[in-house]
């Protein structure tokens, strides 16, 4: 089966994780963030894979290739200008020569375990022509909603819905971005132009073949920012979403790779990348991940975080609830909290305390004691 996978945002909300490196392949626990998806998809029966790419499609080829180490095909398309959800799903199936056979078409921010399976299944049943797939959420007030008929057939849709437009609805379903689509959907998208597949082409469909399907009880969330990126990486440590990271983790939730040095503690769960180590009186976790040849200095502390390739962490220093991109390096006694993020090659100067959100982008190199916060 097929899949088409738009990937062509630039990830802005998620800067300065994203301000070198397009979102699909930033790092998420030991591998880019778009495998979990490709992962999921070909348990599921999905083989053949279309990435339509939008910002930095080069990145995202260098870091996925052909596919073959993960048992798929990946196929590249790249918009030559921004053309909507619709658009640029359009364009893949030209540049391609077509979609012949039902078909998943996929929004490439989302980590879930939704039961693809079973929505093709649903699809093939109710003689669809779109069937979207469906997740609950408990305040509807920052989504749209779909509403469904007891067929399952799509009979509206509520923009961000006002607390009286509620009144009689028992469970709120959004859409989880993805979609099993007949290649009949793909003649009402006009060739060339900027069209949206929410606003443009599932409203021409209500009462013409459009089903929802509720994937009650899935795992499903939108890494769009640092504070959903955290989220995400805690719930893969703690296994709330099916993935391969969980089957490496095994019973004792813990990931130690092959050449890691562990003077200090490491209390799971957690994950430790090659060439790691860690130093005496050091303690890791729990929540953490640590990627490949991360140096944590003596007596240094590193609590629900993420922490990249080749960091460098001082004596004494304190990170709890941060994000800390490659090649960053950070002075013996300095602390790092409350959501603070790290863009690749930053350097934090001794007596720096950095929280409260903030966001240093990549290069930046802060003196001793510049910021306390």
């Amino acid at each position: 089966m097929q899949a088409v996978i738009l990937v062509g945002g630039e990830g802005t909300r998620l800067r300065p994780l994203t301000s070198n490196q397009p979102k699909p392949v930033i790092t998420l626990v030991d591998r880019p963030f778009l495998v979990y998806m490709l992962e999921w998809l070909r348990g599921h029966g999905v083989d053949d894979v279309i990435l339509s790419c939008g910002f930095e499609p080069t990145k995202v080829r260098e870091a996925l290739g052909d596919g073959s180490r993960l048992g798929i095909k990946l196929q590249y398309v790249v918009e030559p200008e921004p053309r909507g959800t619709a658009g640029a799903l359009r364009y893949a199936a030209d540049e391609l020569g077509g979609l012949d056979e039902t078909f998943l078409m996929l929004n490439g921010d989302v980590l879930t375990d939704v039961d693809v399976t079973a929505q093709l299944r649903q699809h093939a049943e109710t003689g669809a022509s779109a069937t979207l797939g469906l997740v609950p959420v408990d305040d509807p007030s920052a989504y749209g909603l779909v509403l469904c008929d007891p067929t399952s057939a799509v009979s509206g849709f509520l923009e961000k819905p006002a607390p009286s437009q509620l009144r009689g609805i028992d469970r709120y379903y959004i859409s989880a971005g993805i979609y099993v689509l007949e290649p009949s959907v793909l003649d009402m998208i006009p060739s060339g132009q900027e069209v949206s597949i929410e606003r443009t082409i599932w409203p021409a469909l209500v009462g013409n073949g459009l089903h929802g399907s509720q994937a009650d009880g899935a795992y499903w969330m939108d890494i769009g920012t640092p504070e959903r990126y955290l989220q995400g990486t805690f719930d893969i440590l703690e296994g709330n979403v099916r993935t391969a990271v969980a089957e490496r983790m095994g019973a004792g939730y813990t990931a130690l790779a092959d050449g890691v040095r562990v003077d200090g503690r490491v209390v799971p769960p957690a994950v430790v990348g090659a060439g790691s180590s860690i130093g005496a009186g050091a303690h890791i976790g729990s929540l953490v991940v640590l990627g490949e040849g991360v140096t944590v200095g003596e007596g240094a502390r590193v609590e629900r975080s993420v922490v990249l390739d080749g960091v460098r962490v001082g004596r004494g220093a304190v990170l709890q609830d941060c994000i800390v991109a490659a090649g960053v390096e950070i002075a013996d006694g300095a602390v790092v909290r409350g959501g603070a993020v790290l863009g690749e090659g930053v350097r934090v100067g001794a007596g720096n305390i950095l929280s409260a959100g903030i966001k240093v982008f990549p290069g930046t190199d802060l003196p001793a004691g510049a910021i306390k916060f």
